[in-house]
């Protein structure tokens, strides 16, 4: 299967970040995530000082964002000009090399997905995650995309490390070839 880089692009946008669901990102949309990741860390509840760390961290995601995707300066940016952005400052180049407001980002995404916090995110977490944003009708077609994703290392391991995560997730917005494995970072790819 295949998924191309414009498709993973707007499946971020579209399924990830416009949280508001009001067709483009702004402001609101990572102040939402803020309060997403704070909820979603405590497994329901608050710590008002995680909640402020998250809420610096998405504004200073959404500043940095807007800096380099906000072209008409109008306080929204489009899924045009986020894809526009993403190929200037990501795509061909390590992770090491993403903005530092993209890398707290996907830092803090990483620990939402680790619901534990052993330092792996294991099938049991990915499928918890997927199914938060996805309508799935069978269990498989989750678990197919996490052993297509994860390596025989990751395996051994038992999940995928934070490390590695940073890597896929560089590979998912960074490698144009749509039959890459990072492809299912998300979960299944929709069809």
């Amino acid at each position: 299967m295949s998924y191309s880089w414009d498709q993973r692009v707007e499946f971020i946008v579209g399924h990830m970040y416009d949280i508001d669901n009001n067709g483009f990102l702004d402001n609101n949309d990572f102040q939402c995530m803020a309060l997403r990741a704070t909820v979603i860390e405590g497994k329901g509840e608050i710590n008002p000082a995680r909640l402020n760390e998250y809420k610096f961290i998405m504004k200073s995601l959404w500043d940095e964002i807007s800096a380099l995707a906000d072209f008409d300066k109008d306080g929204k940016i489009t899924t045009e000009e986020f894809k526009q952005a993403v190929k200037q400052t990501c795509v061909g180049k390590p992770y090491a090399e993403f903005p530092k407001a993209m890398k707290a980002f996907i830092e803090a995404h990483y620990k939402m997905m680790d619901i534990n916090n052993d330092g792996l995110v294991s099938i049991e977490e990915y499928r918890y995650n997927c199914i938060t944003r996805l309508a799935v009708e069978d269990i498989k077609v989750v678990d197919d995309s996490y052993n297509s994703l994860v390596s025989e290392e990751d395996n051994k391991r038992g999940g995928i490390t934070l490390e590695r995560y940073q890597e896929l997730y560089s590979h998912f917005l960074g490698n144009e070839n749509a039959k890459c494995p990072a492809i299912y970072l998300f979960g299944p790819i929709p069809q």
